[in-house]
């Protein structure tokens, strides 16, 4: 396993990532469950990236759900790293 190179990297690998259909990824985050503010941090960082369309999150289950259009976030070569390593790692496809 590759050690994370950034913030993104960092945040990616510290979920488990339940599922991943092009242009669509589910998280869950247990540190997340019951923390409002950790749930509003991690959508105002996300969602900073005019790639992605729209982030969700739920602090009952600990659920980011992540929507993008694919070849718009491809553009993006630091996103088009993290997509790939979703696809590779993902329970579900």
């Amino acid at each position: 396993m590759q050690i994370p190179t950034n913030k993104l990297d960092l945040f990616i690998r510290s979920v488990e990532i339940a599922s991943y259909l092009p242009g669509r990824v589910r998280l869950y985050s247990n540190n997340m469950i019951g923390d409002e503010a950790l749930a509003q941090q991690v959508k105002s960082q996300l969602t900073a990236f005019a790639e992605i369309d729209a982030v969700t999150t739920n602090t009952v289950s600990g659920s980011i759900l992540i929507v993008y259009t694919p070849d718009k976030l491809r553009c993006n070569a630091e996103l088009r790293k993290v997509e790939e390593y979703i696809m590779t790692h993902a329970r579900r496809k």
